[in-house]
């Protein structure tokens, strides 16, 4: 679920759940755990309980799926219309959490119950499982050929996050994208906008370094310190220009939360730099053995179809299993076939299968632009997922 979600949740958590004097009371009416519960820093403020319970319930599936579960119960919420929107937030929710226990999260190409997907980038896959593990790793730098996908990777990176407990706060960049816009939007994320934090350097940095430096600091602190654990998302390097002073900024703040290793790795904040090549300014030499690299590449027609293979095999129509073996692949072969053929069409394939790429997130550059204006990336991740919704049809 994204941020707009979870505010909801907030809010009803506030309305209809914590709406008490006595709100650990409350609490073990709805049956959360003795525990969880004493854990809890409540008070008499609906407000503050409901933000402080929704952070505590992020922390794990299990925990989200637990709060929306006693929202859906919640009897003050059930007479409402705004109950549907909870109930398909569980449901949601209980399928990532099935897709937890149940499958390598790091391998899994159908992503949020059915409704997207991710094909292809075995290496990434991979490159992230390693940069999850290690605590010692702070960087992640994705290069790539233009439109080779490499805003594609945060799609990815949003699957993760709910799986391994941290929270990506991606900035878009640009030629007009200067340290102070970066700063105050990685400072939204990490900041309780009811309290009116700003860094105190982060209104103007038009004094570069010093300025620069402790607004960093401050960003790197407050990230530390919060609840969450969150992944700083920068994307669209590539798109800056040579003399902006987000150069110095991805440095500094590179720096700082290497140095915050030693002491309090665990919780500080990680750095992902979508579309920063090799040729690129050089990030400090402190960094050469916290860093992990992935290379994104284009996905084609092969792509597409080991894609199908895979799933029409893991999730065969009820209505062959009284088939024989031969006949029961022959007509799964068939479905790929005709899977591959509309996907790419649909896409257009005639434009990307030579140069062309698979879908980019929302935001992205990656990918030659259609007649409708989006890229070759999108398109193909539209027609697959339309594919999928087809396929479930058929029985």
């Amino acid at each position: 679920m994204e941020t707009p979600e979870w505010d909801k949740v907030t809010e009803w958590v506030r309305e209809y759940l914590l709406d008490s004097t006595d709100p650990y009371t409350q609490l073990r009416h709805a049956d959360f755990a003795p525990e969880f519960i004493g854990g809890l820093p409540l008070t008499a403020v609906s407000s503050h309980n409901a933000r402080v319970l929704v952070q505590a319930s992020r922390r794990t599936i299990d925990g989200q799926v637990r709060l929306l579960r006693a929202l859906v119960l919640n009897d003050r919420l059930r007479n409402l219309p705004y109950v549907r929107d909870a109930e398909e937030y569980l449901a949601q929710l209980e399928r990532d959490a099935e897709t937890h226990t149940s499958q390598d999260v790091f391998r899994t190409h159908v992503l949020r119950g059915g409704a997207e997907v991710f094909l292809d980038r075995d290496d990434l896959r991979e490159t992230l499982r390693t940069f999850v593990a290690d605590d010692h790793k702070s960087v992640l730098l994705v290069d790539g050929e233009p439109c080779s996908g490499r805003s594609y990777t945060y799609t990815f990176i949003r699957h993760i996050a709910q799986h391994q407990g941290f929270r990506p706060a991606r900035v878009l960049l640009g030629p007009t994208a200067t340290a102070t816009k970066v700063v105050r939007r990685l400072t939204a994320f990490v900041s309780d906008p009811r309290a009116g934090a700003v860094p105190q350097a982060a209104a103007d940095l038009d004094d570069p370094l010093p300025a620069l430096d402790e607004a960093v600091h401050w960003l790197v602190l407050q990230a530390t310190g919060a609840d969450d654990l969150f992944w700083f998302v920068l994307d669209d390097c590539d798109r800056l220009d040579p003399g902006s002073d987000v150069w110095d900024l991805i440095g500094q703040l590179a720096l700082t939360i290497y140095e915050y290793e030693p002491v309090r790795r665990a919780q500080a904040p990680r750095l992902v730099l979508l579309g920063y090549g090799e040729s690129m300014r050089q990030l400090p030499y402190e960094l050469r053995h916290s860093m992990c690299r992935d290379r994104a590449r284009t996905a084609g027609p092969d792509d597409v179809r080991a894609f199908f293979d895979r799933y029409v095999r893991e999730q065969p129509p009820p209505s062959l299993a009284a088939l024989v073996a031969e006949e029961r692949e022959a007509a799964l072969a068939g479905l790929v076939d005709v899977a591959v053929e509309e996907v790419l069409a649909a896409a257009g394939e005639a434009d990307g299968g030579t140069g062309g790429n698979p879908p980019g997130g929302p935001g992205s550059s990656d990918g030659p632009a259609g007649p409708a204006g989006e890229s070759y990336m999108r398109r193909l991740g539209t027609a697959v997922e339309g594919a999928i919704r087809v396929y479930r049809a058929l029985g």
